[in-house]
């Protein structure tokens, strides 16, 4: 079974400095049929203003994924870390016990646009911990894994068992198996992806619930997120 939620059916605040897009209930959007799929609990497609951004703030017990679609955040946290995040580039804060921080578009002119992603993690009260990494030269043609409990293949580790792959593919046709008890969430970062002949458009999410696989097409050029949810 293939579940899409469509992009204008997400919960939408506009608030001056960020757009957002919230695929599942955040903050102060609700929605009880969408509380978050397994153990991937947040997808927000946000949209900062240049010189805007999130005040220190605090978070525990998530691993809290920041992918960058274009432009630049400046990030800092309670851990020490100052740092720059560019297109490309995926960060990963394992809040644990407690961790604050702050993101702020680099830019003072320019938007920042990013996925921020919340799993929940196996265990709570982790050591906070931060990684980043950068897969900006994600090859065309295959998936990356960007993200993986175990760290395997250079990938950023996480605390739950989800794989998630980058997939950058042209004008091709790709096959992926999906193991028993897993399911799939597709999120389309463009629209050129089209997942068992469903065609998805730019901020449309796919869950993918007891399918033996899934065959992905892209028309043109196709950018999305999978996440291999054990």
């Amino acid at each position: 079974m293939i579940s899409v939620r469509r992009a204008g059916e997400r919960g939408h605040a506009n608030l001056g400095w960020l757009d957002t897009w919230r695929a599942f209930s955040f903050a102060d959007y609700y929605d009880s049929n969408f509380m978050g799929f397994r153990s991937l609990r947040v997808i927000n497609e946000d949209r900062v203003a240049g010189g805007g951004g999130f005040p220190m703030h605090p978070h525990r017990d998530m691993e809290i994924l920041t992918y960058i679609l274009s432009g630049a955040l400046l990030h800092r946290d309670s851990l020490g870390s100052k740092t720059i995040m560019k297109t490309g580039e995926i960060q990963r804060i394992t809040a644990g016990a407690g961790v604050e921080h702050s993101e702020f578009n680099y830019s003072l002119t320019e938007p920042a646009h990013l996925l921020q992603i919340w799993v929940t993690p196996e265990t709570t009260g982790l050591e906070p911990a931060y990684a980043q990494k950068s897969f900006v030269d994600a090859p065309v043609g295959r998936f990356t894994l960007a993200a993986s409990r175990s760290g395997r293949e250079s990938s950023i580790s996480i605390h739950q068992d989800v794989d998630l792959y980058i997939g950058k593919f042209t004008d091709q046709t790709t096959d992926f198996k999906i193991q028993p008890g897993s399911a799939l969430w597709l999120q389309a970062t463009d629209s050129g992806l089209s997942v068992n002949d469903i065609p998805l458009v730019a901020g449309d999410g796919a869950a993918v619930i007891d399918e033996p696989a899934v065959v992905l097409a892209a028309r043109g050029a196709a950018h999305f997120l999978m996440f291999d949810l054990k």
